[in-house]
């Protein structure tokens, strides 16, 4: 049976801007005072009864683990919780650099997201500054003529907070959340610790339900599910989408972000699929297929110490093709930047900035290179040669119809044959060639013969083996690949 599920809402924004009070004011006020008073722990998430009519539901459920860490830190092993975001902006300070740090974690996460404008009671305010400034950054509010709801609040008082839960419901019912109560329960790791209780899962399911004493696989545990308490602290029996738990059972304390489900089939797949998220061991792995274009592209977060650095270097590097920005911000390298690049695999590029330890150790962990300069020619010089070098690896790629290895020579009637097995692709009479020697490109020639015992042939598909001659001939030995080049 389909059901709709509420929108699962993750709040971004510079610190100090107000998130966590944002994020208190809508718990507390969906509270009754009795309830107040049974809130004895922090579980990460939260669900609420907004009492706004029209929509599919009007429950929302935020995660209370606000900032762009714990965002890329989710998505960083493929997690896809949050459907929709809430960027939070001081109407006095306007735009500061974790604002724009949190509208690219946006825009990679590809979710909808309302702008809510905080400090409005406060006379300094200055709302408009706020929607002009985000012009700069491609992001168009309604009154400016774009998609982006923009709402005013005031996360003190009150003002604008039922109109910012409306604006949710509504951009969300075009996303048409269900899920199917027959499925098996899919759920994602929000948070972890270990308590008097044991170790403690704070959960958010996304699809199926989960029941206490359902046998759940997460990451290469298997447990059993002791107890559930909802976010109230109340134990609970059966949970459905998109409601926010502690689980209680599991043998070893997981990483965040860690998928859960009742389907060993299910888990398997979706562990081979995180598995498969690549890391990067030097420069010439930093490659990403553009599902755009197809070309290979060098992707790169980027920080600096001012914005004119910043948009010095951006505006240096916008012509080329080869290099994607991720992310291009002022500060120096952080948690977030390092978690970012892993979720999207980049390497980080720093500019005249310092690398926060914490950071250094977890890019360590996570096999994401770092590369800081001094000098600005030097930073561009170095993307500059390895972009020039995916591209020429990218040309000579699609120009290579086939590759064969040597196994051995023979000298037939006073010509010397080349005996060969094609690996991969094929090879046709008359192709020009590249010989290879350990990787490293000896020569070029023309294949002028192609024989299967003793019998020319036009073409050598894949796995056959055949005897070649080449004009002019080459210096070839045992164990060298030939490629063959369209």
């Amino acid at each position: 049976m389909v059901k709709p599920r509420p929108p699962i809402v993750t709040i971004l924004g510079h610190v100090d801007h107000g998130k966590t009070s944002l994020l208190d004011y809508i718990r507390k006020s969906r509270l009754t005072a009795k309830e107040h008073g049974g809130i004895t722990q922090r579980i990460g998430a939260y669900e609420i009864a907004t009492g706004i009519k029209g929509y599919a539901t009007d429950k929302l459920t935020f995660i209370d683990t606000p900032g762009h860490e714990a965002f890329s830190k989710l998505r960083s092993r493929g997690a896809t919780v949050a459907d929709v975001a809430i960027l939070v902006i001081d109407a006095k300070d306007s735009i500061k650099p974790q604002t724009v740090e949190s509208i690219n974690h946006i825009r990679e996460a590809k979710i909808p997201f309302v702008v809510a404008i905080n400090k409005t009671d406060l006379p300094e305010a200055n709302p408009n500054r706020v929607k002009n400034d985000l012009l700069k950054y491609e992001v168009i509010t309604e009154e400016k003529g774009g998609t982006v709801p923009a709402v005013h609040i005031s996360a003190l008082t009150g003002d604008g907070i039922p109109d910012l839960l409306e604006s949710l419901l509504l951009i969300t019912s075009d996303l048409q959340l269900e899920y199917d109560t027959e499925a098996p329960a899919e759920a994602y790791i929000i948070e972890t610790k270990k308590d008097r209780r044991g170790i403690v899962a704070s959960i958010i399911i996304k699809n199926g339900t989960l029941k206490v004493g359902d046998t759940v696989y997460a990451g290469e545990q298997k447990a059993k599910i002791r107890t559930m308490f909802n976010d109230l602290g109340k134990p609970v029996r059966q949970i459905e989408p998109s409601q926010p738990v502690e689980l209680l059972g599991l043998s070893e304390i997981p990483e965040v972000g860690t998928f859960i489900t009742t389907s060993p089939v299910v888990q398997e797949k979706v562990e081979q699929a995180v598995k498969a998220v690549r890391t990067f061991e030097d420069w010439a792995n930093m490659i990403v297929l553009s599902a755009e274009d197809e070309k290979r592209k060098l992707v790169i977060v980027l920080k600096c110490d001012s914005q004119g650095s910043l948009d010095a270097i951006t505006g240096m590097l916008a012509d080329n093709d080869a290099i994607v920005i991720q992310s291009a911000s002022v500060g120096d390298i952080n948690k977030s930047d390092v978690f970012m690049a892993k979720a999207t695999k980049a390497l980080v590029i720093g500019f005249s900035v310092i690398i926060d330890p914490i950071a250094r150790e977890l890019a360590k962990q996570e096999k994401v290179i770092i590369k800081t300069y001094d000098i600005i020619y030097e930073l561009l010089e170095e993307l500059e040669e390895v972009s020039l070098l995916l591209q020429e690896k990218e040309n000579s790629e699609k120009n290579i119809k086939g590759e064969a290895k040597i196994l051995a020579t023979f000298n037939i009637e006073g010509e010397t044959v080349f005996g060969a097995k094609v690996t991969k692709g094929k090879i046709a009479n008359g192709d020009q060639i590249e010989l290879y020697r350990n990787d490293n490109l000896i020569a070029k020639s023309k294949l002028v013969s192609l024989r299967i015992r003793a019998k020319s042939v036009q073409e050598v598909k894949k796995e056959n083996e055949c005897g070649m001659l080449f004009y002019p001939l080459l210096d070839i030995r045992v164990g060298d690949v030939i490629k063959s080049i369209s």
